[in-house]
């Protein structure tokens, strides 16, 4: 098996990215499989370089190691989104030519105004299907003043799969209401489609990750079969889910990397050591009492030897409060 870590470097790595890093490698490390870490920085105006490189750093310093990534290599020739997105691109020309996409010349204004709040067990952003049907003769016409986003076309299903915490999950999605954006009319691909054609290309059977996502796995999962539909000859896999509960402060706001103290730059200035940070997120995370801990520290190798299969791990947040 293949488990994942893929953060987005647009700030240092906190106590909230650690806390679904340790999860996904104890859980891969667990399973004997093979950790993976990939860059998602394919927001190129909000990512950048060096904090990608500082994030490395920090997961070194942590004690993280994986068995493909940036530093390491592996299979694939590199394992920055922004590197990859010749990739996406010609995925992306096999649909046009399947007409499993269109052209989408909404604007922002437009797309406003249908917004709506959604139903339980449905995604979040509606569309309302405009563009879906256009003529050839419009689409020409519009393409010489605007550069279009590309919508996949959705056919209406229901979508099952049963999260490692969350449990049994159940999404429709709706034809036209549902067609998603695969990429935006600046060029910039979609998390959606970045993240599922990556995790195909690099082999990764598990994705644990931030129960912020829950609502995304529907449309990830539609994904999933167009490509395996769409590519027949090769071996698509769906991968297993798990979403874990977030780490919020006191206030109940979900950490951030502009929060005071939380960055792992930050506790490293303070003199916090590896196993001090770690032990924190098992202690709040429940995954171990506070008493059994000497000076509340836990290394990662002790930390495979937990179960993760806790109540702890089904809930909707942790709060979590820094204390030097």
């Amino acid at each position: 098996m293949k488990g994942r870590f893929a953060p987005s470097p647009t700030g240092y790595i906190h106590l909230g990215n650690v806390w679904i890093a340790l999860l996904s490698y104890v859980s891969t490390k667990q399973q004997k499989g093979q950790y993976v870490v990939r860059m998602e920085d394919i927001d190129i105006q909000r990512s950048k370089r060096e904090l990608g490189e500082s994030l490395l750093d920090d997961l070194e310093w942590l004690g993280f190691e994986w068995d493909e990534g940036p530093r390491v290599g592996g299979p694939e020739s590199t394992y920055w989104q922004s590197e990859r997105q010749t990739y996406y691109g010609d995925v992306l020309e096999h649909f046009a030519s399947e007409k499993l996409i269109y052209p989408c010349f909404c604007n922002r204004t437009r797309l406003h105004s249908i917004a709506s709040a959604p139903h339980v067990g449905e995604v979040v952003h509606r569309y309302d299907g405009h563009c879906r049907h256009l003529e050839d003769k419009l689409i020409k016409e519009f393409m010489m003043s605007k550069e279009p986003s590309l919508r996949l076309a959705v056919n209406s299903c229901d979508i099952d799969f049963v999260d490692r915490w969350k449990g049994f999950q159940h999404i429709h999605l709706e034809g036209e209401l549902d067609d998603y954006v695969l990429r935006r009319g600046d060029g910039m691909y979609a998390y959606n489609l970045a993240v599922v054609l990556d995790d195909i290309a690099m082999g990764i059977t598990e994705v644990i990750r931030g129960d912020d996502l829950l609502e995304t796995t529907g449309q990830q999962i539609y994904l999933y079969k167009t490509l395996q539909t769409s590519f027949k000859s090769k071996n698509i896999q769906l991968p297993s889910y798990g979403h874990a509960p977030l780490l919020i402060d006191s206030e109940g706001h979900r950490l951030s990397k502009r929060q005071k103290s939380i960055t792992i730059r930050e506790l490293r200035e303070n003199q916090w050591s590896p196993n001090r940070i770690l032990g924190e997120l098992a202690i709040v995370g429940g995954l171990v009492e506070a008493h059994t801990l000497s000076r509340r520290e836990i290394s990662l190798s002790e930390l495979i030897e937990i179960d993760l299969n806790l109540p702890s791990l089904s809930q909707k947040a942790i709060e979590i409060e820094i204390k030097e």
